[in-house]
């Protein structure tokens, strides 16, 4: 064996047993007792769990006239620092280009960077019949997923017909579509009675996109999948009028997934009214919900009806990007970083505090990610022959996070002064150490391209 992770107790999504695991080549070679190999890391004590997938990243993303804050470099270091081993960002479509050409864009940002695997969604912005042609190619390629917006008028947006031939075609190629639900039309034109109010502040980005609006567009959405018979995954459900749809659409038994994201599930509205402009570093969308919705979205997780917990890291400065929306909420670049802290987060507010099982924290932070978009089983559990993603997991260290702790490249973090309970202290991927108790040790552009597998649902 190259190298032999022993004595820990390793944690899936099913199981929970103390043993050694044996790599070879980048694979888990074996699962067993007494084993050995050129090289043993002694995990005694610690919990060994399959590395986080994060399936909703923005990495060197241009946005509202500027760029989000982390490339492929410093994000895939703050993501693996974090306990992630690999991620699905998002190649987006300028209008007429075609789906070759951002994908190819996307795949440029992450060569010779990313420190951990990769893949991409396409998110389509413009669909001519060439490009809903180009469909069945990608899927070819690897890009098994697709994202729709029904927000952001102007720019992101695409109507009901686009979103249907969309569902159509992509369920004709095995593959998934996802979509950012809030209805754009009406955002459009409570954003604009606010700015004529003369209501620019951070709280009246939140207040211009109500829960409704989130709940309308989801229900929408899994409708227009229900007409295409196709799956659909909506992703950052942030509130109760979105979840209320889920329940809906899956009691009846139809193939729609959620997403929610660390934020809804710790934070609430009441941080846009933090002093000195400080409720930009929230402004993202859908925005911060009533804090009664986390019991809600709580619930959602634990019986079932949200399936994966994602970031949507979109990070921007507050200084030089974020600030440039004073007195303008429509002008602060939509995002927050959150891939570093997702899985400490989680571990700590779901497991330590009895919200959730380790054996659904794993579910949700790993191996539902995988499953549902192509990765599994190399991807999202500790098996032999999986790849040897592996994070060594400390139950019992205690940390304060802050932004000088952190490896993302922004300068504030959302959850500034959260105690955690439980935090990452090594991260191996393919079988090469790449975090060592917080020191990026691995290689530049050491992480692969995956080709992802055609969608098959849980």
């Amino acid at each position: 064996m190259d190298l032999v992770v022993k004595n820990g107790r390793v944690i899936t999504a099913t199981d929970d047993y103390v043993a050694d695991i044996g790599i070879q080549g980048g694979k888990i070679a074996a699962i067993g007792k007494d084993l050995s190999g050129k090289n043993v890391m002694d995990a005694s004590g610690m919990l060994v769990f399959p590395g986080g997938v994060d399936v909703h990243t923005h990495l060197d993303m241009p946005f509202m006239g500027m760029v989000s804050a982390d490339d492929f470099r410093t994000g895939t270091i703050a993501a693996a620092s974090g306990g992630t081993t690999c991620l699905v960002d998002f190649a987006i479509q300028g209008k007429g280009q075609s789906l070759a050409e951002a994908l190819a864009t996307w795949k440029k940002k992450a060569e010779g960077k990313a420190v951990i695997d990769y893949g991409f969604h396409i998110a389509i912005t413009d669909l001519p019949d060439t490009v809903l042609a180009e469909i069945p190619k990608v899927v070819e390629e690897g890009v098994t997923s697709f994202k729709l917006f029904m927000a952001y008028k102007g720019s992101l947006m695409v109507d009901d017909g686009t979103f249907f031939k969309t569902l159509v075609k992509a369920k004709e190629c095995g593959a998934l579509v996802s979509f950012h639900a809030e209805n754009g039309e009406v955002l459009d034109v409570l954003i604009k009675k606010f700015l004529a109010e003369g209501k620019g502040d951070p709280i009246h980005h939140a207040l211009s996109r109500p829960p409704k609006a989130e709940g309308e567009a989801t229900g929408r959405g899994f409708a227009l999948a229900e007409m295409a018979n196709a799956p659909i995954y909506v992703v950052h459900l942030s509130c109760s009028e979105a979840l209320d749809k889920v329940k809906m659409f899956r009691d009846r038994g139809l193939p729609v997934y959620a997403e929610t994201c660390p934020q809804y599930l710790m934070l609430d509205i009441e941080r846009y009214n933090e002093p000195n402009f400080g409720g930009a570093k929230y402004v993202m969308s859908p925005p911060l919900r009533e804090k009664w919705n986390q019991d809600v979205l709580w619930d959602g997780l634990r019986n079932g009806y949200l399936q994966t917990v994602a970031t949507d890291h979109c990070p921007f400065n507050f200084k030089g990007q974020k600030d440039k929306g004073k007195g303008d909420f429509s002008k602060i670049p939509n995002g927050a970083p959150s891939l570093e802290t997702r899985m400490s987060l989680l571990f700590t507010e779901g497991v330590v505090k009895g919200r959730i099982s380790i054996n659904r924290f794993v579910e949700v932070f790993s191996t539902n990610p995988a499953k549902l978009f192509g990765l599994f089983p190399e991807k999202g559990t500790i098996a032999v022959g999986s790849d040897a993603d592996l994070v060594i997991f400390d139950p019992k260290k205690e940390v304060t996070i802050t932004q000088s702790l952190l490896h993302q490249n922004v300068d504030y973090t959302a959850f500034e002064g959260f105690r955690v309970k439980g935090y990452p202290v090594k991260t191996i991927v393919g079988g090469q150490l790449v975090i060592d108790n917080g020191k990026f040790v691995g290689k530049e552009g050491a992480g692969r391209y995956i080709k992802r597998k055609k969608f098959v649902g849980l």
